[in-house]
């Protein structure tokens, strides 16, 4: 098939989804409100039961939920009629997703469904189907056309379902007030997480290189050489009183033929950026960024602590 030809069906596909997912806007009503309201009103967690395609949707319903405050957890639908029904409390609200919601797992399992839980919301595109005879809420997710060319291929129906699941966990997050410090909480491992809540403290290099504003020339050399940083700070009892860089050095050398009796204190930088240890490390990457620089200089209470490098911060996903 030619490249034009697979754009026109790939941009073809699109639109039918795009289509299908204006079609779910334009008919929420009530019932939708009705469920966002009894999974917040639950004292229980939310269990998400699904079969074939429905079950990968189900999944990331679970996923999204769980990360954005609303405790949720998955039930296939196979498993659920073999000893797994016993996950669901009497305080959990079951969501329930059948395209058809006539499978004959889920028309197995619904009765049990309704009787365990304290109420039973039907995601389907069948609202006459024997799911939504049971469910005390139904979300109709019917779709005109299936973006497969053949119309046999779950494609906009399972889009349209992971849409409204992205609807309720958007509208639960808004009623329970959850906000960005509350996200990093349940991301501490991910760049998402150490950009939120990351102390300059957990990326402080394992070197410190330091001299006295007395220090030689030669003593200088060495603290910055032996500096992976290719910095020394200049301290007076963990007092800072500058910076060096290797630039520093090689523009002293060039000013000046005698170095006899040139100490630290001729060749630093005075007033250097520095930033508190308890500070967030993404506004360590702020200053970093905007003052062109590859480290800045951590205090605590006014005392030098360390080095924190822009390499380290990238490397850890910090922007």
């Amino acid at each position: 098939m030619e490249q034009a030809a697979l754009l026109q069906l790939a941009k073809r596909s699109l639109e039918i989804e795009i289509s299908e997912l204006e079609h779910l806007k334009n008919r929420l009503d009530g019932s939708f409100v009705k469920a966002v309201d009894l999974i917040n009103a639950a004292t229980g967690k939310l269990i998400v039961v699904g079969i074939g395609k429905s079950a990968h949707v189900g999944n990331k319903m679970v996923a999204t939920l769980n990360s954005t405050g609303t405790p949720a957890q998955f039930l296939h639908a196979a498993e659920a009629i073999h000893g797994d029904l016993g996950v669901i409390q009497k305080q959990d609200v079951v969501l329930c997703i059948s395209n058809s919601g006539n499978s004959p797992e889920i028309v197995t399992l619904v009765p049990y469904l309704k009787s365990y839980a304290s109420a039973l919301i039907g995601m389907t595109g069948n609202a006459e189907s024997k799911l939504a005879a049971h469910c005390d809420v139904v979300l109709d997710t019917h779709v005109q056309q299936e973006a497969c060319p053949i119309s046999l291929a779950p494609t906009s129906s399972t889009t349209v379902q992971m849409a409204l699941g992205d609807a309720l966990a958007v509208c639960l997050m808004e009623i329970n007030n959850f906000r960005d410090r509350d996200f990093a909480r349940f991301h501490p491992g991910g760049s998402l997480g150490k950009n939120l809540t990351a102390r300059v403290s957990q990326f402080l290099s394992s070197q410190k290189p330091e001299v006295s504003e007395q220090s030689s020339v030669k003593e200088v050399i060495i603290s910055v050489s032996s500096s992976k940083h290719g910095v020394t700070v200049v301290t007076d009892q963990d007092e800072i009183k500058g910076v060096i860089t290797d630039g520093d050095i090689r523009r002293m050398l060039m000013d000046h033929d005698d170095l006899s009796g040139i100490t630290a204190a001729d060749i630093m930088s005075k007033n250097p950026k520095s930033i508190e240890q308890e500070a967030l490390a993404k506004d360590a990457m702020k200053i970093l960024k905007e003052k062109n620089i590859g480290q800045l200089i951590v205090t605590h209470q006014g005392h030098y602590t360390g080095i924190i490098d822009l390499h380290r911060l990238l490397d850890e996903g910090i922007s």
